[in-house]
């Protein structure tokens, strides 16, 4: 008995197998990104479900109606290029899963922006067509540039801080600094400006030093976002 064909399965109403299904959703989801950069609205509004909702980079909710509204021509002197990458599809029956990064270059007005975010979109069948039932958008961060120092710049930091019963010591080496809790490995710390440093690969942290009327270091501020812990210099 011969096997069934692609176009005799989707005669017989079948689901296709899941291979196709990942190429035809990541055909489309390059549409969608090049219509972001060509502005054209036509393309969402026929991907879209009726019942869609996208939630953007910042957090805002997007119904149908509002995503297509934002696909505009992009201002002069901006333009660029957005291609999915790392392209992954799971079906279900006719529901269908995909992740993937946006990688994007930009032309800022002459200036050249590289930014990634990591989608996750879900796509129903609906009467043998794939539309866009929810999309969610998350930037991806990576590590500040470093400034060069001084080992006498980096003395300064060198100590051991307490946040409650917590320590955490960071220490003078031949090259720079390092910090962590005692007992546990040591990560590098770089600097972001001369008082802001970071820990390379983890760019959601900041350490935001902070000094005296002297100019002594007597603790930091540990922000992730927007929260705080507060640290104070106890040696």
């Amino acid at each position: 008995m011969p096997l069934l064909t692609p176009t005799l399965v989707f005669l017989l109403g079948a689901t296709p197998p899941a291979e196709d299904v990942s190429s035809q959703l990541r055909a489309r989801t390059a549409q969608l990104l090049d219509a972001i950069t060509a502005g054209d609205p036509s393309v969402w509004d026929k991907a879209l479900d009726g019942n869609a909702r996208v939630i953007d980079e910042n957090g805002e909710i997007l119904d149908r109606k509002a995503m297509v509204a934002s696909v505009r021509p992009l201002p002069p002197g901006i333009g660029g290029q957005i291609r999915p990458v790392d392209f992954q599809v799971t079906v279900v029956g006719d529901v269908a899963t995909s992740t993937y990064v946006a990688d994007e270059d930009e032309n800022f007005h002459g200036a050249r922006i590289h930014a990634r975010y990591r989608m996750g979109d879900t796509w129903v069948r609906r009467d043998g067509t794939w539309k866009l039932l929810s999309s969610q958008v998350l930037a991806l961060r990576t590590d500040p540039p470093a400034i060069a120092t001084t080992a006498e710049q980096r003395k300064a930091f060198c100590g051991r801080y307490a946040l409650g019963d917590l320590s955490y010591v960071v220490r003078c080496e031949t090259d720079g600094l390092t910090g962590g809790s005692p007992g546990k490995p040591s990560k590098p710390l770089r600097f972001e400006t001369l008082d802001v440093l970071f820990v390379p690969g983890e760019p959601r942290l900041r350490y935001l030093f902070q000094r005296d009327a002297a100019g002594r270091v007597t603790g930091f501020l540990q922000r992730r976002e927007s929260w705080d812990l507060a640290w104070k210099r106890v040696d």
